[in-house]
C-alpha cells in the first residue's frame, strides 16, 4: 500500500476485495507493507472508523505489518500496535521496502513484538 493522499473509504473497501479471495484461499496472509512518505490523513471522520473497521476484521488473518517510513505516526503505531492486533508491527526507514519484504516472507516472528513485549495474540 502506498498511499498518497488523504485516505477515503472506497480504498479500505477496494482493499477488501483485494486480500479478501487470497485469505479465504490460502487462510491468511503473511503481511501487508505500507509505505508513505507522511501519514496522508483521513478524507472524513467515518473514513477513519473504515479504517479501524478494517484492521479489526483482518488483523487475526495478517502475521505481520511493515511501516516504511519516516512519519512520527508510525513510531507511535508501531508500539500501540502490539496492544491491538494480533499482528507484528515493525517500522523501517524510508526507501526499505526490500527490507520489508524480506522480514514479511521471513519465517521469523518475534516473540516479544515490535515493543519488546510479548505479543497478545487473540
Amino acid at each position: 500500500m502506498r498511499p498518497n493522499a488523504a485516505l477515503k473509504k472506497e480504498d479500505f473497501e477496494q482493499l477488501a476485495k483485494t486480500v479478501d479471495p487470497y485469505i479465504e484461499k490460502t487462510g491468511g496472509l503473511a503481511g501487508i507493507i505500507i509505505e508513505l512518505a507522511e501519514f496522508p490523513g483521513w478524507e472524513t471522520p467515518g473514513v477513519m472508523a473504515a479504517q479501524f473497521r478494517f484492521v479489526r476484521d483482518h488483523h487475526r488473518r495478517v502475521k505481520k505489518v511493515a511501516l516504511v517510513t519516516e512519519a512520527r505516526l508510525a513510531q507511535v503505531a508501531e508500539k500501540l500496535a502490539s496492544h491491538f492486533v494480533a499482528a507484528t508491527v515493525k517500522r523501517f526507514p524510508a526507501g526499505e521496502a526490500g527490507a520489508a519484504r524480506q522480514w514479511i516472507l521471513s519465517q521469523e516472528i518475534s516473540a516479544a513484538g515490535s515493543s519488546g513485549r510479548p505479543s497478545r495474540r487473540r
